[in-house]
């Protein structure tokens, strides 16, 4: 499979604040996951990356929130690629509740590579942008 598939995550008591709600600041690395989660299973994880001398940083981020999560639920958490161009990408991300499918938060996450040694913005790797080409088109069908 080329395409992005969705990250189970339970929630944990570290998520949440004092009431139990999963804290606003979590959802972004929810989001991180399910990209990260999905370049590894497709061969393009970090470590792929550090190997070929490059890293991704974020360049931009946007969060909208929608309802809580609250401990124990079950989320899922889908990434989603938006756009690839030669040196960014755009992510989309969803949290999600299994129990309900309702959706909590959605998200916009734009990244770049850098070279390791120095942080001198680079192009895609060629692997990578493939990946991410292929998978933003299994997206679109």
């Amino acid at each position: 499979m080329t395409g992005f598939v969705p990250v189970l995550h339970k929630v944990e008591h570290v998520d949440t604040d004092a009431s139990g709600v999963v804290h606003f600041a979590r959802y972004a690395s929810l989001i991180e996951t399910a990209l990260l989660d999905n370049l590894e299973r497709l061969g393009a994880g970090l470590a792929t990356l550090a190997a070929e001398g490059a890293e991704l940083v974020v360049s931009e981020l946007r969060l909208r929130y929608l309802a809580s999560a609250r401990y124990p639920d079950e989320l899922s958490l889908e990434a989603a690629v938006d756009h690839v161009g030669a040196a960014r990408v755009r992510i989309t991300g969803t949290v999600r509740r299994r129990a309900d499918t309702a959706e909590l938060a959605t998200g916009i996450v734009v990244l770049g590579l850098v070279d390791r040694a120095d942080g001198s913005p680079r192009t895609l790797t060629p692997a990578l942008h493939d990946i991410l080409t292929k998978a933003g088109a299994d997206a679109a069908n």
